[in-house]
């Protein structure tokens, strides 16, 4: 094919492609193919320049949408794939890199889990943190070019004299305050520091500097020199996707977290009350025959050892034990529904993140069950996909860096975000990470920072704070679920206004959502 014909889709939808990329898909003889994966490619990623590292780093969502074409396309692109390097990768992703379970009637795809980072034990020493902040900040650098904003944009080695107009890219080093009540950062890439000022007198410039915090990946406009910069504009890397999802199949997916189970405050009668109606036991519930998915986003059970004297709080005294009775509760929940569990810092894996799926020393009886699959935290699960839906990817996050957010970030802060965390979620989804600063959460320093959020998501699913809340922030669905735990003195002494045994059910056919509420007196 001409590669006059490939630049003329290309200017039609506002994209770029380096030489690379144009010369392979001049090989490609069917418009429609090519069509068809820069659709898919600018919809998963958001990127307005094409090249191979595009492909490379969103190779698991694109994997999937090769595997959706008609054959007769597949076969137009196996040279292609081939010759991109993604054919090995892909092949390697179906056979060993994703969980699927298969529908042997309709041969729908239903659950995918993209866990790129392998979680395995090792001793992690200076390098890692060093391999791992550089290569975070290299991915959220790649991110931020996208964005047109940013034009003349050089690398902190490269400003020489006075510049009037330049754009960096740098992770916040420090931040403080100047007697004359300007902010001052010091930023740095891979190639030095440098300072940027922000101009007291300029207010939402201010205002939005005043949120940022360290270890930060952002893009700042403006003029100076190779001591200082003086800011005009900040760019934060963002989260957004183009369209709102909507699955062919009439099936609801339903969303809890938070059980605490072995805690003597577990609200026993309102969590039976819910399994009851997910079996169709209680009157004027026909939707209950079309819920397939169940997440459950951590803290399934309430631990052993998480506080001091946290024994006079149980029911349960063994770790074990509580997924013994938690395994047999679940087990109750009729099996055409899948549930998806991730862990939380009470769930007896290691408190650094990213945590591993749950211990199956403890949580064998867990791994028993034919309907539950157990993945990471944080997880990237896709669902409902089918040949000709690629289904919507769900991004879950236990939320343990949330407190920090809510007590660090002033707008948080005035909102009392433990209360509203789906402020929170938003916060984080404009940075591009779950814990952007290294203080928030503790974390193993994988070089792969697994923490960065390289994929946005069609839904964002928290738990942690106990609270229920929904909302919609660029086209993605943001949920915080509710809390099967009675209030706990703790709670009460830090202001905390949790709630309870609230379930959001998401249509994703319909996109419509509801919260359902299952609180029982006399739990």
């Amino acid at each position: 094919m001409n590669s006059q014909e490939v630049l003329k889709i290309c200017l039609e939808k506002g994209l770029l492609l380096d030489r690379e990329i144009l010369n392979l898909f001049s090989e490609i003889n069917d418009l429609n193919s090519i069509r068809l994966i820069l659709d898919k490619v600018t919809i998963c990623t958001q990127r307005k320049v094409i090249t191979r590292e595009v492909f490379y780093e969103n190779k698991h969502q694109i994997s999937t949408f090769f595997f959706d074409l008609p054959k007769e396309s597949q076969k137009n692109l196996e040279n292609f794939k081939i010759k991109l390097g993604l054919n090995l990768e892909i092949l390697n992703e179906a056979e060993n890199n994703l969980d699927i379970i298969e529908d042997s009637d309709s041969d729908i795809s239903h659950i995918k889990i993209n866990n790129p980072i392998n979680l395995t034990d090792k001793k992690p020493d200076i390098s890692y943190f060093v391999k791992n902040f550089r290569n975070r900040f290299s991915e959220i650098r790649n991110i931020l070019q996208e964005h047109q904003e940013l034009d003349n944009l050089v690398s902190i080695n490269k400003i020489v004299g006075d510049r009037q107009k330049l754009s960096l890219i740098g992770m916040i080093f420090s931040k403080k305050i100047t007697k004359n009540n300007n902010i001052l950062f010091e930023i740095e890439d891979l190639t030095g520091k440098i300072r940027v000022l922000i101009n007291g007198n300029k207010k939402e410039l201010y205002e939005q500097a005043e949120e940022l915090t360290l270890d930060s990946v952002v893009g700042f406009k403006g003029s100076g020199n190779k001591e200082i910069i003086f800011a005009n504009e900040i760019i934060l890397p963002e989260s957004k996707i183009a369209e709102l999802k909507r699955a062919p199949l009439d099936e609801l997916a339903l969303f809890i977290g938070d059980l605490h189970f072995g805690s003597k405050l577990f609200l026993k009668k309102s969590f039976l009350k819910f399994i009851d109606y997910l079996n169709g036991n209680l009157p004027n519930t026909p939707e209950v025959n079309k819920i397939k998915y169940l997440f459950i986003v951590g803290d399934v059970v309430t631990g052993v050892g998480n506080y001091p004297n946290q024994e006079k709080d149980l029911e349960i005294l063994d770790l074990e034990e509580q997924f013994i009775k938690l395994a047999e509760l679940l087990g109750k929940i009729r099996k055409d529904i899948t549930i998806i569990i991730s862990p939380g810092n009470h769930d007896g894996v290691r408190i650094m993140e990213p945590q591993p799926c749950l211990d199956e020393k403890y949580a064998w009886p867990l791994y028993d069950l034919d309907n539950v699959i157990l993945t990471q935290n944080p997880s990237e699960i896709n669902i409902a996909s089918s040949r000709n839906f690629s289904g919507f990817n769900i991004l879950t996050y236990h939320g343990f860096s949330f407190p920090y957010y809510a007590d660090n970030v002033s707008t948080l802060m005035k909102k009392k975000a433990m209360n509203s965390p789906e402020d929170i979620m938003k916060y984080l989804l404009k940075v591009r990470h779950l814990a952007p600063s290294y203080k928030s959460t503790q974390f193993f320093p994988f070089e792969q920072d697994a923490l960065v959020i390289r994929n946005v998501p069609d839904i964002f699913v928290s738990a942690h704070t106990h609270k229920s809340g929904i909302s919609l922030y660029n086209n993605i669905l943001i949920i915080s679920v509710s809390s099967w735990e009675g209030a706990t003195p703790y709670q009460e002494k830090m202001g905390a206004e949790p709630d309870f045994c609230k379930v959001p059910m998401f249509n994703l056919k319909t996109r419509e959502i509801k919260i359902l509420d299952f609180e029982e007196s006399g739990n």
